[in-house]
């Protein structure tokens, strides 16, 4: 497995809304473009027919997995021209993909568990990673804690729901902010993810590493709230998804 960047040039298969106001977007997968679930590529609109001063190019974490055959990213849609073009321009369309890069990987040793935390979009590479790790057959101890407002704003949910019923090493424990504003029924843990949530499906804070992505503010909080549950900073990696 290679880390250097490889630039080329790839077209869009398919989109689809995933959530509320959050896409995915399947690109194909060129012949030596090799990662590692976690990791992120940059993507570049060639010739777009709009612009704005916040360019061309994007980064995303890559959702899929490395062992299926596409590549696929999921985003926030504000109205920005990135955005607006990406959501419009006709499948078959050519792009510039740039990758991989980042370092936001599974550990290697199998007997430290990995506790994931997302909010949101932050959801993508902790998708990549569980999905491979399921593939491999790793003998790590997985465990995701997702936050989302409500359920119809949460990415991937059933495609996790079937991940966690696959895979006996992963737990996976949604929670939702504000069922108030939704229309759906909720059974599983409400609330922002603390202390109290992760010691209830955890055996033990100290020991695993931890893995935080989502909005920078969430990010912050969470980082804040281990290290004073008595979590070791050395076993904390973060990556903020800001501006989406």
């Amino acid at each position: 497995m290679t880390n250097s960047k490889l630039t080329h040039t790839s077209a869009l298969r398919k989109r689809e809304e995933i959530a509320e106001g959050t896409m995915a977007f399947y690109f194909d997968k060129l012949a030596g473009f090799e990662f590692k679930a976690g990791q992120s590529l940059d993507l570049t609109l060639i010739q777009p027919p709009e612009t704005d001063a916040e360019g061309n190019t994007r980064a995303f974490s890559i959702a899929s997995p490395p062992f299926e055959p596409f590549l696929m990213i999921a985003t926030r849609m504000r109205d920005t021209a990135f955005k607006r073009v990406l959501s419009k321009i006709p499948l078959g369309t050519e792009v510039r993909i740039e990758g991989p890069s980042g370092s936001f990987t599974l550990h290697k040793n199998p007997t430290k568990p990995a506790v994931f935390l997302a909010g949101g979009i932050g959801i993508t590479p902790f998708l990549s990673i569980i999905r491979q790790a399921r593939q491999d057959k790793t003998a790590h101890q997985l465990y995701l804690f997702y936050s989302n407002r409500r359920p119809e704003d949460a990415p991937f949910l059933s495609l996790l729901e079937e991940s966690g019923q696959q895979n006996p090493n992963f737990r996976f424990v949604p929670t939702m902010t504000d069922m108030g504003k939704s229309k759906q029924d909720w059974h599983g843990e409400r609330g922002p993810v603390n202390r109290e949530i992760l010691a209830k499906h955890i055996p033990s804070l100290q020991g695993p590493i931890y893995y935080l992505a989502g909005p920078p503010g969430m990010v912050t909080a969470m980082r804040q709230r281990l290290m004073d549950s008595g979590v070791d900073e050395d076993d904390l990696r973060t990556e903020e998804f800001s501006g989406y």
